[in-house]
């Protein structure tokens, strides 16, 4: 006869194994809010805030202008060494990606890389419009070539065999379950216009036709399966050295009290009120079957410069990667990874990286808003 079991044993083991639930309960919940293995994948389309690489792999005509990227001290916070990111190190979507589990994203023209987990189709240089209308308009310049949204999105579909082994249909299940990132693109539409000879207004009445291009491109992607899509807006341009040195006003009124241009600004405005407008129509059309998530990059970057000690930095326009000129440490003839231009010691403190994009610091604060908010609505881990 087996001998009696004491009900204090018996309470002890069935309180071990609830405890035993709850812990694997909680770290099921702690990975989901954390990210890890939400998603299969994630693909991103986009210009340089976002190219992990395509500018070098797929060497366009207008390398030699643009492959200033290649060369060091980009690269040097993170990585180590240039990897054509146009930053000291890590992108936005770098820092998303290892939120959630996922590998850093290679580029999409890289040979032999395996897409099953990502791909960045982004480049340098994209637009939103396609090169074609740009021309159209005065603005056939090779710089902006590289690959228009509507290029990435088809260099996404040569991609579908490699990333899900099937036709497009049969892939909408693995695309489902992935996250997939449209921009920012967009603010070389206004680059190729502002360099180029046009006048901020004249700029603005094309905002319409950009921001259609962008929702257009939201909609190919649903089609071809996506649910989870990221459509971030336009950084506040008017604060940037880039546009401070390059397009400087005789006009004092045209500054605000922080130093930025208000006509630029007040174009960075425009474009994401009208982008906002347009997610919600297709929101309206997808209902539930979608989840369209804008990502605020106007609001951040304006919050970070206003106050930059508040998000730990004790500089905000001035570039950390330079050679020295003028006031902000931007000359278009000596800019970062070109002969003479230097790097600060210290680009953590720095929002600014070369006076056009902003630093691996603010990149990080960039995605952190992105995942958790408060600067995309709905967040994406939300």
């Amino acid at each position: 006869m087996a001998p009696p079991v004491k009900c204090t044993t018996v309470i002890a083991a069935a309180a071990g194994l609830l405890l035993s639930v709850i812990f694997f309960f909680q770290m099921v919940s702690a990975t989901e809010e954390d990210g890890q293995g939400r998603y299969n994948a994630m693909f991103n389309f986009g210009d340089s805030l976002s190219d992990t690489g395509n500018i070098c792999v797929n060497k366009p005509a207008t390398a030699q202008l643009l492959l200033t990227f290649a060369n060091p001290p980009y690269g040097m916070t993170y990585f180590g060494h240039p990897t054509c990111r146009c930053s000291d190190g890590r992108l936005v979507v770098d820092f998303l990606a290892q939120s959630l589990g996922l590998p850093l994203l290679p580029p999409s023209k890289l040979s032999g890389a395996d897409f099953r987990k990502g791909a960045n189709m982004a480049i340098v240089g994209a637009t939103a419009l396609d090169f074609d209308f740009l021309k159209s308009i005065g603005l056939g310049y090779p710089i902006w070539n590289n690959g228009a949204l509507n290029v990435q999105i088809q260099w996404f579909r040569d991609l579908l065999p490699r990333i899900c082994g099937g036709i497009p249909q049969s892939c909408r299940p693995y695309l489902a379950k992935s996250l997939f990132v449209l921009g920012s693109i967009g603010g070389n539409d206004y680059n190729a216009m502002l360099f180029f000879g046009f006048t901020v207004d004249r700029a603005r009445s094309y905002v319409p036709k950009v921001v259609d291009n962008i929702a257009a491109g939201v909609e190919r992607l649903i089609e071809l399966g996506a649910v989870d899509i990221v459509v971030p807006g336009t950084l506040p341009i008017g604060c940037y050295a880039l546009y401070l040195t390059m397009l400087p006003s005789s006009s004092k009124s045209d500054y605000d009290e922080h130093g930025c241009l208000r006509p630029l600004n007040d174009l960075a405005v425009y474009h994401n009120t009208l982008l906002q407008d347009r997610l919600g129509g297709v929101r309206a059309r997808h209902g539930s079957a979608v989840r369209v998530m804008y990502a605020d990059f106007y609001t951040h970057a304006a919050d970070m410069l206003r106050d930059p000690a508040r998000f730990g930095f004790a500089t905000a326009v001035t570039a950390c990667c330079g050679a020295g000129g003028g006031a902000y440490n931007y000359e278009f003839d000596a800019r970062c990874g070109m002969k003479g231009a230097t790097a600060c010691k210290d680009p953590w403190s720095h929002e600014s990286w070369d006076g056009v994009h902003p630093t691996e610091a603010v990149n990080k604060l960039f995605a952190d808003g992105w995942l958790r908010g408060p600067y995309c609505h709905p967040p994406i881990l939300h």
